[in-house]
C-alpha cells in the first residue's frame, strides 16, 4: 500500500477520512502534531495554513508516496494555489470531503486549477468513494513488472 499525506485547511476532514479509510468509527478529533499510520499521514491544517509551517509539510511529503489536497465541498476558499503541483515531486492528488454539504464541483475546479489531474469525492461518513481512494493506493507490483518487461 502507498503512503498517503494529508493535506488542508482545519476542518476539511483530514482525520475523518483518515478514520474512514481505517474502517474505523468517524468522530470528532482534533490533530495536534503530524500523525503516522502504516498507509497515512494526518497534517494539522495549521501546517497548510500557516506560512512559517508550509516548510514542514515539503519535508513530510518525502515520507510519502502519493500527497492529497483536501478541500471540503463546502469551504469558501482553497489555500491552494494555481499550479502548485508542479513544485512537489510525488504524485498529487484531490479529494473533494464532505460531499454531501454542498454542491462538489467548485472544489473539484479549485483542485484542479491547482493541478490535481485526479480527483476523488468522499463522505466520511457514509465512506462513500473511499474505496476509490483505497484502489488508487494499492501496490500493483505485478502491473509494475509487466510494464518493466514491456519496456526492455
Amino acid at each position: 500500500m502507498k503512503r498517503l499525506l494529508l493535506v488542508g485547511r482545519s476542518g476539511c476532514g483530514k482525520t475523518s477520512l483518515t478514520q474512514a479509510l481505517r474502517g474505523e468509527q468517524v468522530h470528532y478529533q482534533k490533530t495536534q502534531s503530524m500523525v503516522f499510520d502504516d498507509f497515512l499521514i494526518d497534517s494539522p491544517g495549521e501546517y497548510a495554513e500557516n506560512h512559517d509551517l508550509g516548510a514542514a509539510l515539503a519535508l513530510y511529503s518525502y515520507e510519502a508516496d502519493v500527497v492529497a489536497l483536501l478541500i471540503a465541498a463546502d469551504d469558501d476558499y482553497s489555500l491552494f494555489p494555481p499550479c502548485i503541483t508542479c513544485l512537489v515531486n510525488r504524485e498529487v492528488i484531490g479529494i473533494v470531503t464532505k460531499i454531501d454539504k454542498a454542491d462538489p464541483r467548485r472544489a473539484e475546479r479549485w483542485l484542479r486549477l491547482s493541478g490535481c489531474k485526479t480527483v476523488y469525492f468522499v463522505n466520511s461518513v457514509t465512506r462513500e468513494g473511499t474505496e476509490a481512494v483505497l484502489k488508487h493506493l494499492e501496490n500493483n507490483k505485478n502491473q509494475t513488472k509487466i510494464e518493466q518487461n514491456t519496456e526492455k
